[in-house]
């Protein structure tokens, strides 16, 4: 499979689970303004899907369980709604990637960095 068409069955796959959590967690508990899906990595053969999940708050483990919990139900929305040759079976995993992001901001703000005199004199 080409690596282009893979990328457009990750982005298709991305939305796809995007819109059927609200589907499957429609009388949870769950707060799904705070879980954002940020990548889908599927397998060449189209098999296996790794499903990144970035979750803002105290309950990522709690939130992260459950996700994988009901992937079988996400999994079967995305067999009716979407038209492929095989249906991946998905695995949520837990992306730090923006609290990385957030922490290194901080401590950038944090910096005391003195102005250059050479700077302010040429505007």
């Amino acid at each position: 499979m080409s690596v282009d068409r893979l990328e457009r069955v990750n982005a298709l796959l991305r939305r796809a689970i995007g819109d059927a959590l609200y589907k499957v967690f429609a009388g949870d508990t769950i707060n799904l303004a705070c879980v954002t899906i940020t990548n889908v990595q599927t397998s060449r053969n189209l098999r296996n899907a790794t499903v990144s999940v970035s979750i803002f708050g105290n309950e990522r483990g709690t939130i992260l369980h459950k996700l994988s919990q009901k992937a079988e139900a996400l999994q079967s929305i995305i067999n009716r709604d979407l038209s492929l040759k095989y249906t991946p079976r998905l695995r949520f995993v837990l992306d730090a990637s923006v609290e990385k992001g957030d922490h290194v901001l901080d401590i950038l703000s944090q910096l005391d960095i003195p102005k250059d005199e050479n700077s302010e004199q040429a505007t």
